[in-house]
């Protein structure tokens, strides 16, 4: 299992907010190209990127500070937020950004999602946010028609290879995540799942790599201390 720590951005700072709420941020750093060199030191060769401003705003503000964690690091990026376009997808790739994650634009726009796909293959991933069973959308503000794993299948079926899965009542509660949902996801489906949300200490980390899920993404456990990611990405190997 891969593990994936992330970085939220906003206003080139390293932020989380509490179930997608903007005004429940915290600053955890000013520099999050540092952050990115920390997890590197620590063993971690995956980073998950977030563009608040972008999945809000549909733009790509924090496209400089993307290019510094770059720059400072090998690993394997990847980002998502606010991805509407696929001159926002080449934008990041010339970044150097190793895949790029589709939320909203997912569900809204299919020409797009296929343009990208057929443009950019396996590069190409779908963030998949569940609300009360349901696929949200518009930063969380929204929830859409289509039913969670209904909506996997379909994107398995149009050649998505990974899918990023958010529990959206479970994103930085420190509540454990969600693991019937990740269970049942494995069972519908055969593309890479990627479980986020609601990782609380290591014993999150045991269980999702007991049910084999491709990757798990730490985020207010690391910044608060409760996970140690060097004992994560050791244990996950």
């Amino acid at each position: 299992m891969i593990i994936f720590p992330a970085i939220d951005l906003y206003g080139g700072k390293a932020v989380r907010l509490y179930k997608g709420d903007y005004n429940n941020m915290t600053v955890y750093s000013e520099h999050p190209e540092e952050v990115a060199v920390e997890f590197f030191k620590c063993g971690a060769d995956h980073i998950h990127l977030v563009d608040l401003e972008g999945a809000r705003d549909g733009t790509t503000p924090n496209i400089e500070t993307v290019k510094k964690i770059r720059s400072v690091t090998d690993a394997f990026i990847e980002i998502g937020g606010g991805i509407r376009s696929i001159e926002t997808v080449d934008t990041y790739i010339s970044a150097g950004v190793n895949r790029v994650i589709l939320g909203t634009a997912a569900v809204k726009d299919r020409t797009f999602l296929l343009d990208a796909v057929k443009k950019y293959g396996d590069k190409i991933a779908v963030g998949v946010d569940i609300k009360d069973g349901f696929v949200a959308i518009k930063c969380w503000t929204e929830k859409s028609e289509f039913d969670g794993i209904e909506f996997c299948k379909e994107m398995e079926s149009i050649g998505i290879k990974t899918i990023i899965c958010t529990d959206i009542s479970r994103d930085g509660a420190m509540r454990g995540t969600n693991l019937e949902l990740y269970k049942n996801l494995k069972n519908h489906v055969k593309v890479n799942i990627i479980a986020s949300g609601g990782v609380t200490d290591m014993s999150d980390i045991i269980a999702l790599h007991k049910i084999g899920v491709y990757g798990a993404i730490i985020g207010k456990a690391y910044y608060i201390g409760a996970v140690d990611l060097k004992e994560a990405v050791e244990m996950s190997k």
